[in-house]
């Protein structure tokens, strides 16, 4: 079993930035594929960035120009960096690990297996 804990969500004006983590803890399959998604009531689950053991990132087209994603492996920890925020990232964001290390190209929810509580994050408009 494999437990994700986001942390750094909240409120933010548009054009702000805020990084968000997540901590894994538990089985080996932490060394495989760490990804954030996002979430509205309703909707289904948005992917936005990936990260391998060695680093290679994937990113959404909506995001790449503004989202950095980064990974510390010594401390089991994947990080969201998002700058220039506007209303419409407004949403919970959750951290999600691969059982099957399918790799960073594997956008769907389904090809994630753990996932955390998420952290929200707010932009008024």
């Amino acid at each position: 079993q494999v437990q994700l804990m986001e942390s750094g969500g909240g409120l933010v004006q548009a054009g702000g930035s805020l990084r968000l983590s997540c901590v894994a803890s538990g089985r080996a399959e932490i060394s495989n594929v760490l990804a954030w998604f996002r979430q509205l009531p309703g909707r289904e689950r948005e992917f936005l960035a990936a990260i391998n053991w060695s680093k290679d990132a994937y990113y959404a087209d909506s995001v790449k120009d503004r989202f950095t994603i980064s990974r510390d492996n010594a401390k089991n920890t994947v990080y969201l960096q998002m700058n220039s925020l506007k209303s419409e990232d407004t949403a919970v964001y959750l951290c999600a690990a691969q059982h099957t290390n399918y790799g960073i190209y594997y956008t769907t929810a389904a090809s994630y297996y753990y996932w955390g509580q998420g952290t929200r994050v707010t932009v008024p408009s």
